[in-house]
């Protein structure tokens, strides 16, 4: 698997001040960014955004080895350094060998870990009628899943070094909308679990925060639904459905020293 490391690009002279001010670090600059569901959705938006900060992005993806090695190409186009390595983030052994892979690729334990992989059911079914292989299937990777992320992510981070973990969740938590009982749930778990795990790691340095966003436009989000649906989500959510890239700026905070004095929060 190639690690792609930064290009050397020739540039005209500059004046004294612009090359000062360009020489200046960015805000990841020698840290490692591990996002999980990081080549698809929201968490391929992050996975970009954080590279161009200056981290080295682990770009974890579960089952499309395209969409990953795609983004991974395109940031080194950019000089950017990233490896995409698949993980079934609801398997403790892959999730421990996806932090292994991380360490052995930018030789650092992630400093900034992003549990971003999620499913939902598209069926959106009543609770009377959900399936317990679903129930169960949403429950492995968005609650299991984040679970397992999130203890190694306590486990490896080096104490004292700018140390972030951010879990998604979701604004349905406090919506409730009939149909994603099992998906809320789900999420409600990772809201309580993250928010306790900000008290434990406090002490080493390290915050712990939950990003819950609305309506995105992402496969996730359109997937069982159609435009009429669509239409009256967006007219209740500021007129319009939010792209990926709204969402962004809000990991990135919560992945600088920026945000050193937030944690246990839901943003």
């Amino acid at each position: 698997m190639a690690i792609h490391e930064q290009q050397q690009v020739s540039e005209p002279p500059r004046p004294l001040a612009m090359a000062a001010a360009s020489a200046a670090p960015l805000p990841l600059q020698g840290r490692v960014a591990l996002v999980t569901g990081g080549s698809r959705g929201i968490g391929r938006e992050v996975s970009s955004h954080l590279a161009a900060l200056g981290a080295s992005v682990v770009v974890n993806y579960a089952s499309n080895p395209a969409k990953a090695d795609e983004l991974v190409s395109e940031l080194a186009s950019r000089g950017l350094r990233a490896v995409a390595v698949r993980a079934d983030v609801s398997d403790p052994d892959t999730v421990r060998a996806l932090f292994d892979r991380a360490e052995e690729a930018f030789g650092s334990p992630p400093h900034v870990v992003v549990a971003c992989a999620g499913i939902l059911d598209p069926k959106y079914p009543a609770l009377a009628d959900t399936a317990v292989e679903d129930f169960d299937a949403t429950f492995a990777v968005n609650t299991r899943g984040k679970f397992l992320v999130c203890r190694e992510a306590a486990r490896r981070i080096p104490p004292h070094s700018g140390g972030r973990i951010v879990a998604f969740s979701s604004t349905t938590v406090a919506a409730l909308p009939p149909g994603y009982g099992a998906y809320v749930a789900s999420n409600a778990a990772v809201e309580a679990m993250t928010r306790i795990l900000g008290k434990e790691v406090a002490a080493k340095g390290i915050t712990a925060n939950v990003v819950a966003p609305g309506p995105v436009r992402t496969e996730l989000f359109l997937a069982g639904k159609d435009e009429a649906f669509i239409e009256r989500v967006a007219k209740n959510s500021m007129g319009r459905i939010a792209e990926t890239t709204d969402i962004t700026p809000v990991v990135a905070f919560l992945a600088s020293d920026a945000s050193s004095w937030v944690n246990g929060g839901v943003a």
